[in-house]
């Protein structure tokens, strides 16, 4: 072999190192980066003798601060209830019937302040008390009933009630309501749907379009509903049903506007300002930093088919990238009937959308769900994880 084909061997394996060092290198500093940015800006400044100690201790446990352990969270002075964020698993499961028939959801809503991230407080807006709403499911050539009340049915203990309607027109809330892109129809449902305090009002629809869609409320002023959390997703089943799976998650983007920056301790107010100039303080999955993450994280094991309903429930676009991971099957815009794209690396999700995403799970580790212009991810919270576990080698 002459001196020129050696060279061009040797150049030929430094960079395909160089390249398996480059995506190892990007996943692991994004998952310190990440780390260190909660600590630092959550706890760190804030930190007594003891504190610092207890810091220490708990490094070398080998837990990074990102890592804390649930049992050990501190609760959560002033809040209403002790999660925001819904589970990625939390939606119904695939319809196995080949019958039309009604189906029934019941919604209220809720203002209800939560923690965002550790000494981090927000009054979110909701449906049914988590960031998104509830997943609603339901096959074409159904009949579905929307049941929507103004505050959770029997809360007064929690304040909602106790508020007089003045309060409620002041603090924006006066009126909450419900426009489902899976309806045909004026308002996608709102005209009909405008709850104030203390009110329960019902529609019904035909489900006749197969695909998955996005839900909002629809109450003056639409944005800032929207942006303080009020967004689900509605799956539409064709006659026929999907492909089976063996595991499905629910996951929606969506960004937050406080009058702080990210990190900043204490209650967070909503900041229109922020919300009219586009620049939001956080982006995040499931309603908050650390949501889909830790013990909340998605698992799957090898060889599993997974199946992701993917949405964007405010304002900004998402560019959905699963680091370490290809999308075997891809249903951009909601169009679950249509020919797939396959083998994609990342996918943008416009506001209001939603996507359909299949892949299996073929290697085991912990693999990062990010909005891939990374400073999103890493430096503003829209970071999930989906850990797969090998059963032949736990």
């Amino acid at each position: 072999m002459n001196r020129s084909s050696s060279s061009i061997i040797v150049i030929l394996a430094l960079s395909s190192f160089i390249i398996g060092c480059s995506d190892e290198a990007k996943y692991k500093e994004m998952e310190e980066k990440y780390a260190a940015i909660q600590a630092e800006k959550a706890r760190h400044s804030t930190m007594t003798a003891q504190e610092m100690a207890n810091h220490a201790a708990h490094e070398m446990s080998g837990l990074s601060d990102g890592e804390m352990p649930l049992s050990a969270k501190k609760p959560c002075t002033g809040c209403a209830t002790d999660e925001i964020g819904r589970k990625a698993d939390d939606l119904p499961p695939p319809i196995d019937r080949k019958a039309s028939q009604l189906v029934t959801v019941d919604l209220y809503t809720e203002e209800l302040v939560a923690e965002m991230m550790p000494d981090v407080t927000y009054q979110y807006w909701t449906y049914n008390g988590k960031v998104p709403g509830p997943f609603i499911r339901a096959r074409a050539g159904d009949q579905v009933e929307i049941r929507l009340s103004h505050g959770k049915p029997g809360a007064a203990h929690q304040g909602h009630d106790e508020h007089t309607s003045q309060q409620h027109a002041a603090a924006g809330h006066s009126a909450h309501s419900i426009d489902l892109h899976a309806v045909i129809g004026s308002g996608g449902g709102a005209p009909l749907m405008q709850v104030g305090q203390g009110e329960e009002k019902r529609f019904r629809f035909t489900a006749t379009r197969p695909g998955i869609y996005v839900y909002h409320c629809a109450s003056p002023h639409v944005p800032t509903h929207i942006a303080n959390g009020m967004y689900g997703m509605i799956l539409v089943e064709p006659a026929e049903g999907l492909a089976k799976v063996d595991r499905e998650f629910y996951l929606m983007q969506g960004e937050f506007y406080t009058s702080g920056k990210y990190g900043d301790q204490g209650l967070q107010s909503f900041s229109k300002e922020k919300l009219l100039a586009e620049k939001p303080d956080y982006f995040l999955f499931n309603g908050r930093v650390n949501s889909l993450s830790d013990g909340r994280a998605m698992r799957a094991k090898v060889g599993e088919k997974i199946r992701m309903f993917v949405g964007v429930g405010s304002h900004i676009a998402a560019n959905f990238h699963i680091i370490g991971e290809i999308f075997d099957n891809l249903y951009p815009e909601g169009a679950v009937i249509n020919r797939p794209l396959n083998n994609v690396q990342t996918t943008l999700i416009a506001p209001g959308s939603a996507v359909m995403i299949e892949f299996t799970a073929e290697a085991p580790g912990k693999y990062l769900l990010v909005d891939h212009s990374l400073t999103r991810a890493i430096d503003k919270g829209a970071l999930a994880e989906l850990i797969v576990e090998d059963p032949e080698r736990p």
